[in-house]
């Protein structure tokens, strides 16, 4: 009983103290318990191992504090345990400055023996928060290996360009010795899984599956006709003896053969050097799912399976994916240079978007074009250096900054990218790793960063610091100082399991009476620890959430870190932190949800002035006190007269003494400094002064025009004007008469000339119509019709006869 009493009174004396540290920084909101949670718990946390440095009431976890806090508390700056991550370097042999070597086969410098990236291995030990920086320099060097595996596609479509690529192995050595002295290269081929629909399964088809007289060789997945070789002429002779198949689809099977060649390392012959593969098709490809409709489902293993250089298991596995791909081919740093024909150019791309390292070039109907496009393709892969990381530990983060050539920074590609690297030059990386927390138990992790594309990497072996050096040294098990119930390390009991309390006189089991309940209860409450935790022997142990970084602090774990307010969907603005459901503003932020900027650039106006003299600026925002001015920076003004037009009328009083304010110019107009000058060309320009200036022309009654600027700087009004108006001269008399006269002259004289003309024509067309009609008259034109001759002739009609009867 008299534990009880003695425990209600330390916990009492606990409600009643007032630490101001306890809530103001991630080192005692972690409520630590001992020296590795707290130093996992931030950079800046240390651990106070001085045995008289809590006060009568203060926790255990307030030993946990920021450095400075507890140098300024009285804790003896060698009692503060605050280890330092550190790095050190293993393997720094310096980059390879290699010049390419001719002669014989034998004085080719190995592969192993080059350098180009530094250093090759070094140990980060990592504390919580605390990042670790490193330099990397990439150099490339002259003369560098390559091997180069041609694989093609030889459907039907493709039998012209076969003629082309049977002479490719010479005339490409040729070409690739003028880049390396050590050059292999390998040839296969593909068409498609050997199963319907793809193909066609009759038996004739199976043996020739061309139409018509042409010759085809069995449809097959995918061969390795040639592992690299540096013999040229082995290669035409062995893809010179290559047929044309055939299949039934557009589609082709060319990810089966890619998966064989990036994970068939032994029978392709690909050595630890610059690894080219050439994908040349005039198609597109089936990808995973499309196995569906020849009735395959498994997905593909991305093992090799090749049976006397044949892939065997096409009509077992599915097509791989492109993550598959994209995978295999990084992990065997493959890089893929696309040969395709020009219409699926689109396609091709795409792809190349998805796998890093790539290149695509549009190959010729016939393929006759090879060669350029390989060396093109190559130089535009080797000229650019991106780096690549393994799979990070759960709580490890990395960034990448890069120093390209000429010391340019690149800011995109997260820093992991430089272009445009010649043979010879040097490109840095400055490469930082941060933890939190101690991932997978503090136990040793490696990582390796490489350059895409070559074989050499840097490995980073990772340590965490997850303890004090204080919980290996003095340490006592079962210590008097902790009930027997824990170890006394690093100034304070650590408790077993079941045992809980500074000196680990309590049993987590026990149940809480209504004395100690009430310890736990703040401001008499009836929520025991706030909600958020358990009474334990009169102290609140809080609740722990399923995210690590979110967690109830305080003595009633009346607080946490992650209930405060939010904008833009993060937590207190993304601008500061959240500290007992208040957010902690940093510098240049306010606001309840850090989300009001004290940054007053956004405000400043083209004359400089915050919201043009018109409105104060709030949070970054100008609010604009006249109400007749509004935008960003109080500025504009939809409803009120032009500027010219407003000064107008003051203007023209003091410059000219008239207009409207004549009488009251002296009380109306005198806000600004006038300032005469003699003609247009002395007006101020846009250029003179470091404020605008607005140019004016205005008109008074008299119809002169005057002409003047406004300008208005910080302190003062300035106004410059002509001094003499522009006025309208009187009309000229004479002229105008004489005009007028000549004008209606010539008017009369072109209206008699129309007349004129108009009688002209209309006595051409009667004359014509005359001429017509005498022409169509049926009387003969010798006679008179209306004369009558006076003579008469009649004939007997009997006369003649009787002499006739006679």
């Amino acid at each position: 009983m008299d534990l009880k009493v003695i425990l209600i009174s330390l916990l009492l004396g606990v409600f009643c103290y007032c630490n101001p540290q306890k809530e103001g920084n991630e080192c005692i909101s972690a409520n630590a318990k001992h020296c590795g949670e707290c130093i996992q718990a931030g950079a800046k946390c240390g651990w106070c191992e001085q045995e008289d440095f809590l006060k009568q009431g203060e926790a255990l976890s307030t030993r946990c504090d920021e450095v400075e806090s507890l140098k300024e508390r009285g804790c003896n700056d060698s009692q503060i345990q605050n280890p330092i991550g550190k790095k050190s370097i293993i393997t720094n042999k310096p980059v390879t400055n290699r010049k390419k070597v001719t002669g014989v086969e034998t004085n080719k410098p190995k592969p192993e023996e080059i350098t180009q990236i530094q250093p090759q291995k070094l140990r980060l030990n990592l504390r919580s928060g605390q990042p670790q920086s490193f330099d990397l320099k990439f150099k490339r060097a002259e003369d560098y290996p390559i091997d180069l595996y041609y694989l093609m596609d030889l459907s039907y479509s493709m039998k012209d360009d076969l003629e082309n690529v049977k002479n490719l192995g010479t005339s490409l050595m040729l070409e690739m010795k003028k880049i390396t002295s050590d050059f292999h290269i390998g040839f296969g081929s593909f068409v498609e899984k050997t199963v319907m629909p793809y193909i066609s399964t009759t038996p004739s088809k199976l043996l020739n599956p061309c139409t018509g007289d042409q010759n085809c060789t069995s449809p097959f997945s995918y061969k390795n006709v040639l592992s690299l070789t540096s013999d040229g002429n082995m290669f035409n002779s062995l893809v010179g003896k290559q047929q044309i198949s055939g299949n039934l689809d557009s589609p082709e099977g060319g990810f089966d053969a890619i998966m064989q060649v990036a994970v068939c390392g032994k029978e392709i012959g690909w050595r630890n050097v610059t690894r080219l593969l050439v994908f040349s098709t005039d198609a597109g490809f089936h990808f995973a799912g499309d196995g569906k409709l020849g009735g395959i489902v498994l997905p593909n293993d991305g093992k090799c399976h090749l049976e006397d250089n044949v892939y065997t298991m096409s009509h077992y596995y599915d097509y791989p994916s492109i993550a598959h791909l994209v995978q295999k081919l990084s992990d065997n740093n493959i890089q893929t240079i696309f040969a395709v024909t020009e219409e699926f150019q689109p396609v091709y791309q795409e792809l190349k978007n998805l796998i890093p390292k790539s290149a695509v070039g549009t190959l010729s109907a016939n393929s006759s074009n090879v060669i350029n496009l390989i060396i093109d393709a190559y130089n535009s892969l080797s000229s650019e250096v991106i780096l690549d990381n393994s799979k990070l530990p759960e709580g490890v983060e990395i960034e990448y900054k890069s120093q390209c050539k000429n010391g340019v920074v690149n800011d995109k590609d997260d820093g992991r990218k430089c272009s445009n690297i010649s043979i010879g030059d040097e490109v840095n990386f400055n490469i930082t790793v941060t933890s939190k927390g101690c991932p997978n138990d503090g136990k040793s992790e490696t990582i390796k960063i490489k350059p895409l594309g070559f074989t050499e990497e840097v490995e980073i072996i990772l340590n965490f610091i997850c303890d004090c050096q204080c919980q290996n040294n003095d340490v006592v098990k079962k210590s008097e100082k902790c009930s027997l119930n824990g170890t006394f390390e690093c100034g304070a009991c650590r408790c077993f399991e079941g045992r809980v309390g500074r000196n680990c006189e309590c049993s987590s089991n026990d149940m809480a009476t209504d004395d100690m309940d009430q310890t736990c209860r703040k401001d008499n409450s009836t929520d025991i620890c706030s909600n958020n935790g358990e009474c334990v022997c009169g102290t609140c142990e809080c609740k722990k959430r399923p995210n690590p970084e979110e967690r109830y602090s305080g003595q009633f774990c009346e607080c946490d870190n992650f209930n405060c307010d939010r904008s833009g969907n993060k937590l207190c603005g993304g601008n500061g932190r959240c500290v007992c459901r208040e957010c902690i503003c940093d510098p240049m932020w306010s606001g309840r949800a850090c989300d009001c900027s004290l940054d007053n650039s956004t405000c400043l106006a083209t004359n400089k002035q915050i919201c043009n003299g018109r409105g104060r600026c709030e949070c970054g925002v100008c609010k604009c006190t006249d109400p007749k001015f509004q935008g960003p920076t109080c500025e504009t003004c939809p409803t009120c007269p032009g500027v010219c037009a407003e000064h107008k009328l003051c203007v023209q009083c003091r410059a000219f003494g008239t207009g409207e304010k004549m009488k009251t110019c002296k009380e109306e107009c005198s806000y600004f400094n006038l300032i005469t000058v003699k003609d247009r060309n002395k007006l101020p320009q846009p250029n003179d002064y470091p404020y605008p200036v607005m140019h004016c022309k205005e008109r008074d009654a008299n119809d002169c025009w005057f002409y003047y600027t406004y300008a208005v700087n910080d302190t003062e009004r300035e106004v410059h004007v002509v001094d003499k108006l522009d006025c309208p001269s009187g009309p000229d008399i004479i002229p105008i008469v004489a005009g007028v006269v000549a004008g209606i002259v010539l008017i009369g004289l072109a209206l008699l000339l129309i007349w004129k003309l108009l009688m002209i024509i209309h006595d051409r067309r009667e004359f014509a119509k005359f001429e017509k009609e005498k022409m169509n008259a049926k009387w003969d034109t010798q006679e008179n019709p209306i004369y009558k001759s006076p003579i008469n002739q009649f004939q007997n009609p009997n006369y003649g006869r009787k002499a006739a009867v006679l």
